[in-house]
């Protein structure tokens, strides 16, 4: 229910030093102020401020402890990003933070209660990289509290979290890769592991494709969603909206995979499970991924993603131009490409030297 307003509320105006504030009152009463440079970027400062404590979010901090504050927090975000972004914060508040800070009053909590929580998960098992995912949540989730004035600062700006260990990306081998397609042959997702070792698009990527989106006559797929768990986003990014271009052998699949989809359910996802909807990414991971790592003999660390891995590995150690493979993989820029498969580049070296010998010598 909308907060009644009351007189004075929402009220902006102008000091006499040149800066602009404005007034408000929270949901216990108690009148505050937020202030600006312009009175338009106070305006917007006071809607936003309005809006979230209609919705329940903005409450007076006094008393307020971790534990109900993240509840609050992750509440006010859930229909704000993504469901593949808001499931590890709230597995993080739930396994990490409540059980240890969530007594913690929230204008209590340190940094160095912080530095202690990061240790002791180190202790307990868990790697550098998810223990600095603990200090992304908790100092995403104080930076809101500031932004609605509940705190006066964000104590996480203080903590040190853990360095991260870089870990190399350690694609499949060429007869690795041949002897997981080859397996696949009698799953009825073979097109979807050879589409994700050709195109190395993401796992989303290829439980969002639709029919419409292939054009199997030019050879062309268009990535136009990702689906996760039944929700359907669109891409992150301008680059993540592409125009990839199939193999020969992409193209065999998928034609054959047409042909037996027309013998069963009709579907607009290429990719359906029994009731005609999008496959289930734990669906996909019990009942095809699984079983087809042990029919092909590898590893069952090996994860679906690092079939991209491979394919991006493949492209660039095979001379592809590094835009032509960013672009491909729906990489934001260049840079992100290299940071993750630099180690694939210095393999190219030699064949760069061997082009110059070929020109001049």
């Amino acid at each position: 229910m909308t907060k009644r307003r009351v007189k004075g509320e929402g009220s902006v105006y102008r000091r006499k030093d040149g800066r602009c504030m404005g007034e408000y009152v929270d949901a216990n009463g108690k009148k505050r102020y937020v202030s600006g440079k312009t009175k338009p970027e106070v305006r917007q400062k006071l809607r936003k401020l309005l809006e979230d404590r209609d919705a329940g979010i903005a409450h007076d901090s006094k008393g307020l402890t971790v534990e109900r504050y993240m509840d609050r927090w992750l509440e006010s975000i859930q229909d704000k990003v993504r469901p593949g972004t808001y499931k590890p914060y709230e597995a993080i508040v739930r396994l990490h933070i409540k059980p240890t800070l969530g007594s913690t009053k929230l204008d209590k909590l340190t940094a160095l209660q912080l530095e202690k929580l990061y240790r002791q998960k180190l202790n307990e098992g868990l790697s550098a990289r998810r223990v600095r995912y603990i200090h992304v949540t908790v100092h995403k989730a104080l930076k809101d509290a500031v932004r609605l004035q509940l705190l006066s600062r964000n104590v996480a700006d203080a903590a040190i979290p853990p360095r991260p260990v870089k870990q190399e990306i350690e694609p499949l081998t060429q007869d690795q890769m041949r002897s997981l397609l080859d397996a696949s042959k009698s799953d009825k997702l073979h097109a979807l592991y050879v589409l994700a070792i050709t195109t190395g698009m993401r796992q989303g990527e290829l439980l969002g494709l639709q029919w419409k989106d292939l054009d199997l006559d030019t050879g062309t797929l268009r990535v136009n969603r990702s689906v996760y768990e039944g929700i359907i986003s669109p891409p992150k990014t301008n680059a993540g909206r592409r125009t990839i271009r199939l193999s020969k052998l992409a193209i065999v699949a998928l034609r054959q995979h047409r042909i037996n989809a027309a013998k069963l359910r009709i579907s607009e996802w290429v990719f359906p499970n029994a009731s005609g909807t999008s496959i289930g990414h734990q669906n996909l991971h019990n009942r095809s991924w699984k079983p087809l790592l042990k029919r092909a003999g590898l590893p069952h660390s090996v994860r679906f993603h690092d079939l991209r891995h491979s394919c991006i590995s493949l492209l660039l150690a095979r001379g592809i131009p590094l835009k032509v493979v960013s672009e491909m993989a729906g990489h934001a820029d260049v840079s992100i490409t290299l940071s993750v498969y630099g180690h694939v580049l210095p393999d190219m070296q030699s064949t760069a030297a061997d082009g110059i010998d070929d020109a001049l010598g």
